[in-house]
């Protein structure tokens, strides 16, 4: 091991996102000499990239040294730790196609890249790249350690485990701790004061206990404290985003007695309750944002487009800390300093109520031995059964992409509960031909082809 880590960003021109994490590591006093190797396939965003993260390093005087690469391998070559997050297809044309050819079957989406018709063709698109980077750091950096930030994350997380099991890897987000942060604005309860515990798979885990910290040292559950601010209409409060007004979730808690640790928008194409055709009552009353990650799309692209320029000119780009996971795992495993973060990774038997093979989002203790995942045991059966209707599109996704079966596309887009209560059988296969048609070679070849009718 040397002095400093050498840790390599694929997709660095995700720029914003990187910066928060090239922010956070620099900001460590362990790390702060990090080698910080960016690697993008677009000269220009690597090069607004590498502006960045040098002015950052010069803002903390750290002497972080920064390389660039639009080589992947290269870039990995002797890398400790590799952070993935990238778009394959990006807004135009990708995730327009992922919206637009439902929407001409009457199928209205929120997201649309975590499950659905969108997120199937999401994991097409992007699991090959993902195995891509695999074969590449058991080549080079077998030892490295992936922080996966790409969405579908379940998805994903699955099948780089069923497929490269040695790769030492976990699937990130900040929807845990960043929506027991929403929790604790709504309650007004400092978020220091409060514990939780969640479990689950990504982006449908949840907070199986949530408890305020007494100044006698005990906890009292939070949980009525929420109910009831839901039903007096006290939560939830105003958010960030004005167009999601986070309702979908906490009408969940009244239903399931949980939490679930993903937004609204997400949770309301998850389940077949809250976007059906001719039912515009649900949209308003739960404040369901239709189409609402193209608009964020849109929005984040303009917003870009002026950041660029500004940290171009500026001497100095000052940072805070972000809530995002990445500088803890790395401290922790570089120091041996102990932390505890939520990871996607193989279930293993951490939840004995799902199947040991999917991507499960728990828990897990990191040190310098690495990323070891807590057991949690049964989840309550309701929440169960939930999660396993998401499970189900997940793993006929994964066979379709370690098989090259065509016709497992079709079966987890029949499963999946959102598009199951809107389309019939005849729909749901004529749109996964035209969905397979519109996006053509951004689709790993065996995926294209003839469209694939019903068996008579």
């Amino acid at each position: 091991m040397t002095a400093n880590p050498r840790i390599t960003f694929i997709g660095a021109g995700s720029t914003v996102f990187m910066k928060n994490i090239v922010g956070d590591v620099l900001q460590r006093p362990a790390l702060s000499g990090a080698t910080i190797a960016l690697m993008d396939i677009n000269p220009q965003r690597l090069e607004e990239s590498a502006i960045v993260v040098r002015k950052i390093a010069s803002t903390l005087d750290a002497k972080a040294k920064v390389e660039t690469y639009t080589d992947q391998k290269k870039a990995l070559q002797g890398a400790d730790f590799v952070v993935v997050a990238f778009q394959i297809g990006g807004y135009d044309p990708c995730t327009i196609t992922d919206f637009e050819v439902p929407k001409r079957y009457g199928l209205r989406q929120t997201i649309a890249d975590t499950l659905g018709v969108g997120g199937i063709m999401r994991g097409l698109r992007t699991v090959p790249h993902l195995w891509k980077i695999c074969d590449d750091i058991l080549a080079v950096c077998p030892n490295a350690i992936m922080l996966q930030y790409v969405n579908p994350m379940a998805i994903n997380t699955w099948a780089i485990t069923a497929k490269y099991p040695t790769i030492r890897q976990v699937g990130l987000c900040h929807s845990v701790q960043g929506t027991a942060m929403e929790l604790a604005h709504d309650l007004d309860i400092p978020y220091e004061e409060i514990r939780y515990r969640a479990a689950g798979i990504n982006h449908m885990a949840f907070y199986l206990k949530f408890e305020h910290r007494q100044k006698d040292g005990s906890y009292r559950d939070l949980y009525p404290d929420l109910v009831r601010g839901y039903r007096e209409g006290r939560a939830p409060k105003p958010g960030w985003n004005p167009r999601c007004p986070n309702k979908v979730r906490y009408e969940m808690l009244t239903r399931l007695g949980y939490f679930v640790t993903e937004s609204s928008e997400h949770f309301a194409e998850y389940t077949p309750y809250f976007i059906k055709e001719g039912r515009e009552d649900l949209i308003e009353k739960f404040g369901i944002p239709l189409d609402e990650y193209p608009k964020r799309c849109i929005e984040q692209i303009a917003r870009w487009k002026s950041q660029a320029d500004e940290y171009r000119s500026a001497d100095r780009i000052e940072v805070s800390q972000s809530k995002e996971y990445a500088s803890e795992i790395i401290n922790s495993v570089w120091t041996g300093e102990p932390s505890v973060i939520y990871g996607n990774v193989r279930n293993n038997g951490c939840i004995t109520s799902l199947p040991a093979d999917c991507a499960a989002e728990v828990p897990c203790l990191v040190d310098a031995s690495g990323i070891q995942p807590t057991y949690i045991g049964e989840l309550p059966p309701q929440l169960t059964a939930l999660m396993r209707t998401n499970i189900n599109v997940q793993e006929l996704t994964v066979k379709a992409l370690l098989t090259q079966n065509r016709e497992h596309i079709y079966h987890a887009a029949m499963m999946d509960p959102h598009t199951a209560a809107e389309l019939d059988l005849d729909q749901i296969w004529h749109l996964v031909d035209d969905l397979l048609a519109a996006h053509g070679e951004w689709l790993p070849e065996w995926a294209r082809g003839e469209a694939k009718q019903r068996v008579a």
